[in-house]
């Protein structure tokens, strides 16, 4: 046998049909190394002419370059092929070689043992079955050496240009890149390796997809790859390619380590040894061009052989169907790590480059060109590609109401689902918060657990706070996931809500954006489970600082916000927008009058206030809040951590807090006032009382603070609660420091307010001020009230709210403190009963607080109205008997039936002890006072001139007034009102005043109880309605 001739060219066959087995396997390991110095000429590279340099890697070119050798039989002419499919029969070698892979001494016994003998014939079924068996353990050496040879062989053969051209016709005149190759070097091959994905002719297709098959199984046999990352791969020691040191047939984890090294620098803020670009492009297309069948990406084929057949045993491949298989079994206990490693780096280059995964290019293709997301050229390619512009773009593209293809919008979930389950394969997050990720969420990794305890760290629930740099890049990973959407793509969120959806939110079908509303409805019911809490809220915060993720306000909202607020499209941020603003902007136009302009909406207000109700619940929901009262939270609110005990805090300590901070606690408090639901633990609480007495105001649309002025009015209901009562009262003490809190009664006394008390801006001494100008102009008789007759009715509404508990009238509360805890201790607060406490043991009062209960005792009998005890113990004698009757005479009506046979006895109780309070001084008599205004200066000045504005006379008055009655000196008007005070006086000396011994013992003249009080007290040891002669 003489030694095989060497051709010039690369096309004409090397090895005649007389060479021995025997033969070829001595020259192998010589073959072997002529070839390495061989051009590799398949570049799937776009565009990639012959590479520069020589082939041999990185050593010196070899001093004679030797002919390329074909061990390949040329492929015969295709008429000949005797069976489809037609790439099968083309693969054949010629009958006038017929060298066969399976005759090989080297590789005959793993072919016996790995390949069915059907394919034993043909040298490519041979090659597709050898190269998938791990090279290092089940393949011997020697073959793996031949394997390698024919491939790179096989990738150099003109003659397999020229079977392309004639198979691919029709596909090659449709791809103009294509057809516009030159011929006979190799490249028409590599453009419709290129173009992979838009070839329909079946023979073609499938004659491409197997020469892609072939180079990917090596990177040394991608044209220009090696050429343009030979640098790289030293650099990062991504191993060898010297010829013969791993001429091995698969060298996947070559590509595998550049890959990893390329992620590995997008989440490293200091780069060692960043990679060039130009090897960058070629790992991003090598990974491109592998995207629809796994066997082309070796290494993680190799790594995930097993992994397939437990998961995916029954998905076909190709089309990328074997990856998303993976992808969703990623964190399953059974999954390898070897696998979820290789997947990982597989989906972090799909969140560099989208193209990475064939399934969703596939799907928005035709989206992504209709909506214009990949033809803005100020933007630069590599972020233009990210997966998250893609997904910001078409999301963006749903929000507005565009269309886009349902197979789009599948593959986009399936996406936003993965970049929430796995935290790793955003750069921003394992760049800027990997100090947060090792102090506080280790170990957290799988399931999106590991975002969860981020956004956790970021609400500040484990006592501290996320850098700004991570807290950007959370919120830039949850504005491309989009959860707001589709709660199913936050997993963790998923599974610990479920129970609470299936029983809460079962009547909203699923994946409806309005579940995360119904949930938050939820919080804090008795329906709500802790886990779905924890996970709500921490997605609720990074929501609420962003408008635009809560997809229903968005669609309602957008054009408002747009006219309003100068908002940009969804997928564009302003730096100078800081976060919930555009939601702060709406609701400040949400609650606008007509008169001050510019109003929202009708939908997107009741948008608005549904955001508005949610978010009263925590106050870490309401960005601007939590801004501007972070340092008064943490001063004054430290230990409350209850369910909206921040809020009432911060409410109750306003006077204390920093200006920021006081203004949006109070234009958050004045909300409140108009629209009470915004209240919502508060509505809760008092939902049997509202469904009882005030239903008819709470079903109205718009709320104008009725609902909450009908609470106040049945406070005292019995299907009123505990929760609900401390509820309504702290809502009113609230109140009372600033009026606008109120805000009926702002609306009704704005003008008014303006007018008569400027510059006043507790409610409580606006409505002194208010109520001191009407009583003026009432004891004046002034023709013209100063105080509108609109402001007049809510003044008085405002005013017996207050008369109910001594709280909502803080100054007299402040003096009387002291006194309430000697003398009261024992005494509830609410129906007025501590300040009838304080009026039973007016002497025992300290000065200060003595003479604020005269003040408001003078009030009450000028306005009976105001005496609450007195309207609510007499409620229904005032029925009976004084229905008609104007309420500034409501006391004189019931003393003037105080002893009929119908009279309620607890009501007659209550009037004779305002009637002894009235005796005490005239000017807690407005009728004798009117009466005898003109005698009272005339005949008892000394009197006057010995007295002061806020104590009583002790009825020194009206003794002088008496004895001037009986020198018949008086007016008539004033003689009527004494001579009637001394019939009641005898009237109740012959006992016919039934009222028991305890309010007796004060129902005398006070002077005569002054000079006589050991009598008085003598007396009434043995009191019998019989005898009780005065002194």
């Amino acid at each position: 046998m003489g030694q095989p001739t060497l051709s010039a060219h690369a096309d004409v066959p090397l090895y005649s049909a007389t060479i021995s087995p025997k033969m070829a396997a001595s020259g192998r390991v010589h073959l072997l190394l002529l070839l390495m110095s061989v051009p590799f000429c398949l570049c799937t590279v776009q565009g990639l002419k012959a590479p520069s340099g020589n082939g041999n890697g990185l050593g010196n070119p070899p001093a004679n370059p030797p002919v390329p050798v074909n061990i390949i039989g040329a492929p015969g002419p295709v008429n000949n092929v005797p069976v489809a499919p037609a790439v099968a029969a083309m693969t054949q070698p010629r009958r006038a070689t017929g060298w066969k892979l399976a005759e090989e001494q080297s590789c005959r016994d793993d072919l016996t043992r790995l390949c069915p003998k059907h394919t034993w014939s043909n040298n490519l079924a041979v090659l597709e079955c050898l190269q998938d068996r791990k090279e290092d353990t089940e393949i011997a050496v020697d073959c793996n050496h031949l394997l390698w040879n024919y491939k790179l062989n096989l990738t150099m053969d003109p003659k397999f240009e020229s079977v392309a051209m004639e198979i691919c016709k029709s596909t090659i005149t449709e791809i103009k890149e294509c057809s516009e190759e030159e011929r006979g070097k190799g490249y028409l091959v590599s453009c419709l390796v290129d173009h992979r994905g838009n070839i329909t002719e079946y023979q073609c297709h499938q004659y491409i997809t197997k020469m892609t098959s072939i180079v990917f199984s090596d990177y040394r046999l991608i044209c220009g790859f090696m050429d343009k990352c030979r640098e790289d791969i030293n650099t990062l020691r991504c191993g060898s390619i010297n010829v013969g040191e791993k001429d091995i047939h698969s060298q996947g984890e070559v590509i595998a380590c550049l890959e990893k090294a390329l992620v590995r620098e997008a989440e490293q803020q200091d780069q060692a040894h960043p990679i060039r670009e130009e090897c960058k492009k070629s790992i991003m297309r090598v990974a491109e061009l592998s995207s629809d069948d796994f066997h082309l990406d070796r290494f993680l084929y190799f790594s995930c052989r097993e992994d397939r057949e437990r998961f995916c045993e029954n998905t076909q491949a190709g089309e990328g169907k074997v990856y998303k298989c993976l992808f969703s079994h990623k964190f399953e206990e059974a999954m390898s790590e070897k696998c979820r490693e290789a997947l990982t780096t597989r989906q972090k280059l799909i969140t560099q480059d989208y193209k990475v995964s064939y399934s969703l290019t596939k799907a928005c293709k035709a989206d992504l060109r209709k909506h214009r997301c990949n033809l803005d050229t100020n933007m630069p390619r590599a972020r233009e590609a990210r997966l998250s512009y893609l997904l910001l773009c078409l999301e963006s593209a749903v929000h507005r109401g565009r269309t886009v293809s349902e197979d789009c919008q599948g593959e986009m979930l399936e996406y936003r689902r993965m970049l929430i389950e796995d935290f790793s394969l955003s750069p921003e997050i394992v760049l800027h918060c990997r100090g947060e990720i090792e102090t506080h969420c280790s170990g957290l990794h799988r399931k999106g657990r590991t975002l969860h305890c981020l956004m956790r760290v970021g609400r500040g629930d484990k006592g501290s706070t996320v850098d700004g740099l991570c807290q950007s890049a959370l919120q830039t990973l949850i504005q491309s996931a989009d959860p707001g959407s589709d709660y199913r793509i936050d997993r963790a969120l998923n599974e610990a809500c479920e129970s609470v959806i299936q029983t809460a939110c079962k009547h909203i079908r699923s994946g409806d954006p309005m579940i995360l509303s119904c949930l938050m409805e939820h919080l804090y019911t008795e329906k709500m489970v802790e886990d779905c809490e924890s996970r709500l809220l921490e997605l609720q915060y990074f929501i609420s600082r962003d408008w635009k993720l809560d997809p229903i306000l968005y669609k309602k909202c957008q054009g408002d916000a747009a006219r309003l607020c100068h908002t940009h499209g969804w997928n564009e941020t302003s730096e100078l927008m800081p976060p919930g603003a555009v939601f702060s902007c709406l609701y400040r136009h949400a609650y606008r009058t007509e008169e001050q302009g510019r109003r929202l909406s009708r939908d997107c207000k009741v948008e608005v206030q549904r955001i508005l109700h949610q978010r009263a619940l925590d106050v870490k929901l309401d960005p601007d809040l939590q801004k501007r009262c972070l340092t008064d939270l943490g001063k004054w609110c430290s230990d409350k951590t209850g369910t909206g005990q921040e809020l009432e805090c911060l409410q109750d300590h306003l006077e204390d807090l920093l200006s920021g901070c006081g203004e949006v606690v109070g234009n958050l408090t004045e909300l409140q006032s108009e629209d009470i639901h915004i209240e919502a633990l508060l509505i809760r609480a008092c939902q049997p009382v509202i469904q009882s007495h005030c239903h008819d105001v709470s079903d109205n649309q718009v709320d104008t603070g009725d609902v909450m002025e009908c609470l106040v009015q049945n406070k005292h209901q019995k299907e009123m609660n505990s929760k609900c009562t401390v509820g309504v009262t702290h809502f009113q003490l609230i109140q009372m420091k600033d009026f606008r809190f109120s805000y009926k009664f702002k609306m009704a006394c704005k003008e008014d307010v303006l007018k008569l008390c400027p510059n006043i801006k507790k409610k409580v001494d606006v409505v002194i001020c208010l109520s001191t100008t009407v009583r003026n102009d009432t004891l004046q008789d002034v023709k013209e009230q100063r105080v509108s007759l609109k402001c007049r009715k809510q003044l008085r509404v405002e005013e017996l709210e207050m008369s109910e508990d001594i709280r909502l009238e803080p100054e007299l509360y402040d003096v009387c403190k002291t006194d309430i805890g000697r003398l009261c201790s024992n005494v509830v607060f609410g129906n007025a009963q501590m300040m009838e406490c304080l009026k039973e043991r007016k002497k025992q009062l300290s000065q200060q607080c003595h003479q604020r209960v005269f003040k408001l005792q003078e009030g009450e009998m000028l306005d009976p109205e105001l005496d609450y005890q007195l309207m609510r113990v007499c409620k229904q004698m005032i029925k009976r008997f004084c229905t008609d009757v104007d309420a500034k005479n409501m006391l004189q009506c019931l003393k003037q039936n105080k002893n009929s046979e119908l009279m309620d006895p607890k009501c007659k109780q209550m009037i004779t002890k305002r009637q002894i309070t009235q005796n005490t001084d005239y000017r807690l008599n407005p009728i004798l006072r009117k009466a005898c205004k003109a005698d009272i200066p005339k005949f008892c000045q000394p009197i006057l001139n010995k007295a002061s504005d806020d104590s009583e006379l002790e009825g020194q008055v009206i003794g002088c007034l008496k004895l001037k009655y009986a020198d018949q000196r008086l007016s008539p008007d004033c003689e009527d009102q004494i001579r009637d005070w001394i019939l009641q006086s005898l009237l109740r000396s012959v006992n016919i005043d039934w009222t028991p011994p305890e309010v007796r013992s004060v129902n005398i003249d006070p002077q005569l109880q002054i000079h006589c009080a050991e009598e008085v007290r003598s007396v009434n040891i043995d009191w019998t309605p019989a005898t009780d002669p005065l002194c």
